[in-house]
């Protein structure tokens, strides 16, 4: 597979905060997604969970299903447990040839708490990272023998955060979990995307370009507002319309001989931030640094 850009519904639809884009259909999307350049869709919750209701709706589209949230628990089950949770979702995923998988630790998360401060998000249990380690690395052996491989997503909110968060994991789980480089995540968090990209290339499996405006994610630091308020005060933006500084990611990912999705991924208020208008500049500034990097 060669690189492809790909983006999510999030520009239009907010899984979070249902309350935006409530009112924005499926196909409305689904049919700007693709005007505005992308050649695949990550799902959302206006999405059919069944390969044979989705499937049609995508081809009818000419889009393909780049991948999908899902929300693990790790921490509080079994590796069994929580193979028995994730069949409809990977089915969905196989059947629709999607690779990979967004896996995300949800234990005692609170980035979808609107009042909840993010910066008192759960920390990971430092005694637990052998442990979690190996039931994750088994999970994804398994989701592997199904053809799909786990791309873990570092998130606000959530106990896998920090740069340092994201080294404990990778070092304490086999190259069977690859990881979800999301730039606009680790800036919130304070690290620097590129280091982090420099340290794991090697195991990048998925690309999530959100860029961050830096005077909001300074003002809403300041005020220790909830992820859900940092959303709505415009934290986030499409990739070249913020902070990160893309190009030498691109050409890590380059060297690295990256293949997969790079998905535009920037929630932000439909009401003020108009959704088409915000597709096609993803598009344009992300293809262009794609096309300069050597990536496509």
């Amino acid at each position: 597979m060669t690189v492809q850009l790909g983006i999510n519904p999030l520009t239009w639809t907010n899984d979070d905060l249902p309350s935006l884009g409530a009112e924005t259909s499926l196909d409305t999307c689904l049919s700007e997604g693709k005007e505005a350049g992308f050649a695949g869709f990550e799902l959302g919750n206006k999405f059919p969970r069944e390969a044979r209701l989705l499937g049609p709706i995508l081809q009818r589209h000419d889009l393909q299903l780049v991948s999908g949230w899902y929300s693990g628990r790790l921490l509080e089950r079994s590796v069994e447990e929580e193979i028995a949770a994730v069949q409809s979702h990977l089915t969905l995923l196989r059947e629709l040839g999607a690779k990979v998988l967004v896996f995300a630790e949800v234990s005692g998360c609170i980035h979808g708490e609107q009042q909840t401060p993010v910066h008192l998000r759960p920390r990971f249990p430092q005694a637990r990272w052998q442990e979690y380690g190996e039931k994750l690395t088994e999970f994804a052996r398994y989701t592997q023998q199904q053809g799909v491989q786990i791309a873990y997503h570092h998130h606000m909110g959530t106990v896998i955060e920090s740069a340092e968060d994201v080294n404990n994991l990778m070092t304490h789980t086999g190259d069977e979990v690859g990881l979800l480089l999301d730039t606009g995540h680790l800036t919130f968090a304070g690290a620097d995307p590129l280091a982090v990209a420099q340290r794991w290339a090697s195991r990048i499996n998925h690309v999530h370009c959100k860029d961050v405006r830096a005077d909001v994610l300074a003002d809403v630091k300041n005020r220790k507002t909830s992820f859900l308020d940092a959303v709505l005060s415009g934290v986030f933006t499409v990739p070249g319309d913020g902070c990160v500084d893309y190009p030498p990611i691109m050409r890590l990912l380059k060297a690295q001989g990256y293949h997969g999705w790079l998905v535009v991924e920037a929630e932000q208020d439909p009401a003020i931030a108009h959704p088409l208008t915000y597709a096609r500049l993803g598009y344009n500034n992300l293809s262009r640094l794609a096309r300069e990097a050597g990536l496509i």
